[in-house]
């Protein structure tokens, strides 16, 4: 799967390995500084001010590396991740669940059937359909996730008690 977590842009004029290498490049560096300021400012200040700019970083980053690398791009993901992270501490639902949207879609590929990981961003994406009023579209991520859970923690796992009877509550 190395080839789609690494996908380049399909254009008519590919990127020259140069461009790639480049953009490689510049994650890796926005991605450090990204974990740098996210830890400044989570820990040193934690007003809306810096965790607006934080995903400021995000989205600026996506959108340059959007030119080069297609959302399924291990990098693009990260990025994504991370926004999605900022838009649920500041609770901006909507955003959130923009980017959980763009990053299951990858995930479900990316990682195998019964993947923590995978069974994580459904949780998430639940609990934001909920918090959304989209009564539907939560229950159905929410049984995603407990599904992939049950394979991985076995069914009597309290976690999964806690989330059926969250289930349960709405």
């Amino acid at each position: 799967q190395d080839k789609e977590k690494l996908e380049i842009c399909k254009m008519k004029d590919p990127p020259s390995a140069e461009t790639v290498k480049d953009m490689i490049k510049y994650a890796r560096n926005v991605i450090e500084e990204f974990r740098r300021a996210k830890h400044y400012k989570y820990i040193l200040c934690l007003t809306l001010t810096p965790l607006v700019e934080l995903l400021e970083i995000c989205e600026l980053s996506l959108d340059k590396m959007g030119a080069v690398f297609e959302d399924s791009n291990v990098y693009m993901l990260h990025m994504m991740y991370q926004a999605m992270g900022v838009c649920l501490y500041v609770q901006d639902w909507e955003g959130a669940l923009c980017y959980g949207q763009k990053i299951i879609r990858h995930y479900s590929k990316h990682y195998p059937s019964y993947s923590l990981n995978v069974a994580s961003m459904w949780l998430k994406l639940g609990r934001l359909y909920m918090a959304l009023e989209n009564r539907t579209a939560g229950v159905k991520a929410l049984k995603r996730a407990i599904a992939i859970m049950e394979v991985a923690h076995g069914k009597d796992h309290p976690y999964i008690s806690e989330i059926k009877k969250e289930l349960e509550d709405h």
